[in-house]
């Protein structure tokens, strides 16, 4: 399977696949039927059919592709906002993925989270397996194996009618699959105000061997001080009071240190980056300039950071759950703290899942 794989160590492998991509030009994959639609050019040589645009309420399909087969790269992009309305666009469209005819999502994301873009606004992040480019050029490469089938769809559960998505998904179809296979997983959850002093669930209810191998977290804070001492906590195969395995402090699972801070004027001030593993993309003191709509800018800080067990996966042979501490820090020391707590798991398991919690409302995934 590895010389099919994407990395560095397997390019000088020759490759028993067959290339195929799909788009909206292309939508089925086929081979020989890119670039057929005509455009002001002429035919071939610049469609007009490149994008999708679908009314409120409507799911449309983004690929269906019979099997073995692997996603190796997906990359999409929706129109920038152009009114009031629009705002919520990356919060208000679901991407969804299906694997071998399974009856429910093993892929169930709002579109900007899943991206590492939370707060349904987009930032740019620059990491191994998803990279956002400007302006709002979303790629994943997280590879996607299929035994039977897969199937990608996007809901639009918009107050206007999207036009102008734009999508591409690159795959292979190889000879045969091992039979060890595991399958990409990602799960969407909130709490728009977490329980004092009980954890955050990042995920829970995984039945099934796997590995698990990210976590994107979209904070707003809602109280004073530094937010970044509660630690992650990974309960694996029947783990119950206590974790095998914890992180030491927020900060320190996505890979900084002491506040992310630098001292300004003796103030610490909090530093963004983007790593392969980790990052800090995406900091908002307030909301953007909202002015020209007559909006105020007091709204809670936002806060997006991503971690990727990609060298370090955390398996686990029959069940894992994934829990986030709000303790915070002050002039007085430790305390137990209330905040608005979004995150993105992802891993690997082998088939069947356990269904995903419902998905809350449009209403309820907006940003403060």
């Amino acid at each position: 399977m590895l010389e099919y794989m994407g990395g560095l160590g397997s390019l000088p492998l020759a490759k028993k696949c067959q290339s195929r991509s799909i788009n909206a030009e292309n939508p089925h994959g086929e081979k020989g039927a890119g670039c057929k639609t005509a455009g002001p050019l002429g035919e071939g040589r610049k469609g007009c059919a490149s994008y999708r645009d679908f009314k409120p309420g409507t799911t449309i399909t983004l690929a269906e592709i019979e099997g073995p087969g692997i996603i190796n790269h997906i990359w999409m992009t929706v129109r920038p906002k152009t009114s009031d309305a629009h705002r919520y666009v990356l919060r208000n469209l679901i991407l969804r993925m299906y694997w071998d005819g399974e009856e429910t999502p093993s892929v169930e994301v709002p579109l900007g989270d899943f991206f590492c873009c939370g707060f349904a606004k987009a930032c740019t992040v620059i990491s191994l397996p998803i990279c956002v480019l400007p302006n709002r050029g979303m790629n994943c490469y997280f590879s996607m194996p299929f035994r039977k089938k897969a199937l990608i769809t996007m809901e639009s559960q918009h107050e206007e009618t999207i036009s102008c998505f734009f999508y591409q998904i690159d795959y292979c179809l190889p000879e045969s699959l091992p039979d060890d296979i595991c399958y990409f997983h990602a799960q969407w959850r909130r709490q728009k105000q977490t329980e004092l002093a009980k954890d955050y669930i990042v995920l829970d209810g995984v039945k099934g061997k796997g590995h698990y191998v990210g976590t994107y977290l979209a904070l707003q804070t809602l109280e004073r001080y530094w937010w970044g001492e509660g630690e992650f906590k990974f309960y694996i195969d029947g783990d119950d009071k206590y974790p095998t395995l914890c992180s030491t402090g927020s900060e320190d699972y996505f890979g900084g240190a002491w506040s992310f801070g630098v001292q300004k004027d003796g103030v610490t001030i909090e530093q963004n980056y983007c790593a392969p593993y980790m990052g800090y993309p995406y900091y908002s003191a307030h909301d953007e300039d909202l002015s020209h709509i007559n909006w105020t800018d007091d709204v809670p800080p936002m806060r997006g950071l991503y971690r990727w067990h990609i060298q370090d996966p955390i398996c686990f042979e029959d069940n894992i759950r994934v829990t986030l501490q709000q303790i915070g820090g002050g002039f007085g020391g430790l305390f137990e703290r209330q905040d608005d707590v979004s995150t993105v798991a992802y891993w690997y398991q082998q088939l069947p899942h356990v269904p995903f919690p419902v998905l809350p409302s449009a209403r309820e995934r907006w940003p403060r």
